[in-house]
């Protein structure tokens, strides 16, 4: 989508602090930390929200989880605990409208979140 700020990273016309890159996924750092470790965890496919999962979107997802358990431990917020969060659509939050998924540690957590 050529609109999109998110594809923008990943065509690499936009600039992003890249903290891990593979086939299908992007994450790099976000540029407004809401916590000391908050990375964003982005498809390279343009899914718009979670509404917009396909069911040929089932291992993509589940290598996402495993993208951010991984840069929970390479970010040393595993063994402390961090959150994995997903806005979907402009009243929970989400402004960009590219799927991502925000990994957050380094502090303490309140509950309930928003």
């Amino acid at each position: 989508m050529s609109d999109c700020l998110f594809c923008g990273i990943v065509d690499g016309k936009i600039k992003a602090n890249i903290v891990h890159q593979s086939e299908r996924i992007v994450a790099f750092k976000d540029i407004t930390p809401k916590a000391p470790v908050h990375i964003l965890i982005i498809p390279r496919k343009h899914v718009a929200k979670v509404l917009d999962i396909e069911a040929d979107d089932a291992a993509l997802i589940g290598e996402i989880f495993q993208v951010a358990g991984r840069l929970a431990r390479e970010h040393g917020i595993a063994d402390s605990g961090f959150r994995v969060v997903v806005n979907s659509g402009a009243d929970a939050g989400q402004t960009v409208f590219h799927l991502h998924y925000h990994l957050l540690g380094g502090r303490q957590m309140g509950w309930p979140p928003g």
